[in-house]
C-alpha cells in the first residue's frame, strides 16, 4: 500500500482562475463530446498482467462551481460526504474496457459513469485532464465488506501534448483525507503502483 501526497486540491483540479480553459481547447483536443482511447498497462501489485484498451468518453466538463463544491465538501466534511456528493453529481461521461475477456463481475466491458472531468491548458500548448469518479463495487464486495470498500475513488490524470499522443495514469482504488497540519490532501491507494495509460488518442465523438 502506498500513500501519495498531492498538492492542495490537485485531485479535484487546478486553480479556479483556469476555468476559462473549459472553453479553450488545444489544437489536438476537440470540443466535447470526445472519445479517448489508451493502452492501459497494469503496474500495480493486483491482477498483474491485466493490460488492454481503455476507452474514455467525455460528454461535458465539470463547471468551476461543481469543482468548488466538491473541494469545500472534502475540506469541511471529509471523505464520506465527498463520496456522497460525487455520486449525486451529474454524469459527465463513461469509462470502460471494451475488449475485456472472460468473467466480468465488475462490468468492465460495460463500464461506469464519470462524475468529475476537468481540463486545463498547459504552457506548451497541450492539455492536462483530471477525471474522478466513485469506484464501481460488485455485489460480492458490498455484501462482504472487505478492506477495499474503504477505497471508494478512482482518479485519472492525462497529459495530452500539442503534437503526438498522450500519456497518463489511473489510480483505481483510493481513499483521500485532508491533513490540516500539513495543509495538503493525501491520497492513499489500496495497491502499490498505478495503471499507466500510453499511446492516448482523442477524437470527436
Amino acid at each position: 500500500m502506498t500513500r501519495k501526497r498531492l498538492h492542495v486540491l490537485v485531485a479535484l483540479g487546478a486553480v479556479s482562475a483556469l476555468a476559462a480553459a473549459f472553453q479553450t481547447a488545444s489544437a489536438q483536443v476537440p470540443p466535447v463530446p470526445i472519445r479517448m482511447r489508451a493502452f492501459a498497462v497494469n503496474m500495480t501489485n493486483v491482477a498483474t498482467g491485466a493490460n488492454g484498451i481503455l476507452e474514455i468518453l467525455v460528454e461535458r466538463w465539470s463547471t468551476s462551481a461543481e469543482r468548488q463544491d466538491l473541494i469545500s465538501t472534502m475540506l469541511q466534511k471529509g471523505q464520506d460526504d465527498l463520496l456522497s456528493r460525487l455520486q449525486k453529481a451529474p454524469v459527465k461521461g463513461r469509462i470502460r474496457l471494451p475488449n475485456w475477456q472472460g468473467p466480468d463481475p465488475n462490468n468492465y466491458r460495460l463500464g461506469w459513469d464519470l462524475r468529475y472531468t476537468w481540463h486545463e491548458a498547459l504552457p506548451d500548448g497541450g492539455e492536462r485532464m483530471l477525471i474522478a469518479t466513485d469506484r464501481y463495487m460488485s455485489f460480492w464486495e458490498l455484501r462482504n465488506q472487505p478492506r477495499t470498500v474503504d477505497y471508494p475513488f478512482t482518479f485519472l490524470e492525462i497529459h495530452y501534448p500539442k503534437e503526438g499522443k498522450g500519456e497518463g495514469r489511473m489510480a483505481l482504488a483510493n481513499q483521500i483525507r485532508f491533513d490540516k497540519k500539513k495543509n495538503v490532501i493525501e491520497l492513499e491507494q489500496y495497491s502499490a503502483g498505478d495503471i499507466r495509460l500510453n499511446e492516448i488518442t482523442v477524437e470527436k465523438k
